[in-house]
């Protein structure tokens, strides 16, 4: 059974109402906090996280279906995602670090770089437009996967399999 307070907060979310943030932090704040805090155990991180967590639930608020998932699941898994999404970018910076003398950025000399490769937009154009639109998704708009299925409305395996066939027709045409 939904309560009272979830409906009014679905029902402001699908209306794009921004008092719905503000129902829906007084009301869930903590407890996504504390979902957080299981993947995240620094406090200040933890708090960042739960701020981009409420940022994506607005952006995504009018996807938000409730015959599908009930409202604090669908928080749940956005808040719980995010914070996956920090620990993964977290670990991948901590293990990078530059080496600027044994750099060699500045060395490229332009008949090195390959000329056919600098106009891909060009190239990308002469694909089917599904794989377009999949392709500038991911790397001209720098979507995650899911992010592009979520904005395209097009299952995540549709995504995956258009990806797939775009950069093989992609290589065709650098490496024929």
């Amino acid at each position: 059974m939904i309560s009272p307070i979830e409906k009014e907060i679905v029902s402001l979310l699908q209306k794009s109402d921004k008092k719905a943030i503000s129902l829906l932090y007084e009301n869930y704040a903590d407890a996504l906090f504390g979902v957080i805090k299981k993947v995240i155990t620094d406090d200040d991180i933890a708090q960042d996280v739960l701020q981009e967590s409420f940022v994506k639930i607005w952006r995504y608020a009018k996807k938000y279906d409730p015959n599908k998932a009930k409202l604090f699941t669908w928080l749940y898994r956005i808040s719980y995602n995010c914070a996956i999404d920090k620990v993964r970018n977290i670990k991948n910076k901590s293990g990078k670090e530059v080496q600027i003398e044994t750099s060699n950025v500045y060395k490229v000399s332009s008949t090195e770089l390959n000329q056919d490769v600098l106009d891909i937009k060009k190239h990308l154009s002469s694909l089917d437009e599904k794989y377009q639109i999949v392709l500038n998704a991911l790397f001209f708009e720098g979507m995650t996967q899911q992010e592009a299925s979520d904005e395209l409305n097009i299952p995540l395996g549709t995504i995956k399999s258009r990806l797939k066939i775009g950069l093989r027709e992609l290589k065709k045409i650098y490496n024929p």
